[in-house]
């Protein structure tokens, strides 16, 4: 395969949460095995992410999912460790991509290719669409192991995100490992 066919495709999960890490994924898809269906991840159902993630996984001809820590947002600031994230996922790819394709308007710094950003771009490159859908489905899987390790928070429900549900755990429990002490209702309870 010409290595001009190798476009990488990156997108994030978890930048709104406030607790848990954000995750990247990096997918490189194999054009003679289109993938019916792929889309921004959060315009399906989470059946439909579920069944899709396999796919991606087993067709693409490269894919990776890696991820920054609440420590590592907390000191750097969430878009800082939403690129580091992201930079994290094209460095564990089993191929090197020719070009990247990065959702949003911005990219990271020192990327290993030429890249583009494209504003909802999962809704458009199919690409950026399975990197979208493997992001997604990796955090949600991981939040819901984290419920366990937290009980509680009510992780695996809306994992991290600031729900009614959430905000009354966090002010009952406090904050936990996971949660993200920049972000405004975790620093008020700390700072209380």
């Amino acid at each position: 395969m010409k290595a001009s066919l190798l476009t990488c495709g990156v997108d994030e999960a978890g930048r709104g949460p406030w607790a848990g890490p954000v995750t990247a994924a990096a997918v490189i898809l194999d054009p003679k095995r289109p993938i019916a269906g792929l889309t921004d991840s959060k315009k399906l159902s989470e059946a439909a992410r579920d069944r899709l993630a396999p796919e991606i996984r087993a067709h693409a001809l490269a894919w990776a999912v890696a991820e920054a820590s609440p420590e590592e947002i907390d000191r750097l600031n969430i878009r800082e460790a939403t690129f580091l994230a992201m930079t994290r996922a094209i460095a564990a790819l089993a191929r090197a991509p020719a070009h990247i394709l990065i959702d949003g308007n911005a990219l990271p710094k020192n990327l290993p290719a030429p890249a583009t950003a494209i504003i909802k771009g999962d809704l458009t490159e199919p690409t950026i669409s399975a990197a979208s859908i493997l992001a997604k489905t990796h955090r949600d899987a991981q939040m819901k192991a984290f419920c366990a390790q937290h009980p509680g928070y009510g992780f695996s429900q809306h994992k991290g995100y600031g729900t009614a549900a959430h905000a009354e755990a966090l002010t009952r429990l406090g904050p936990c490992a996971l949660h993200r002490r920049s972000f405004a209702p975790v620093r008020v309870l700390l700072a209380d």
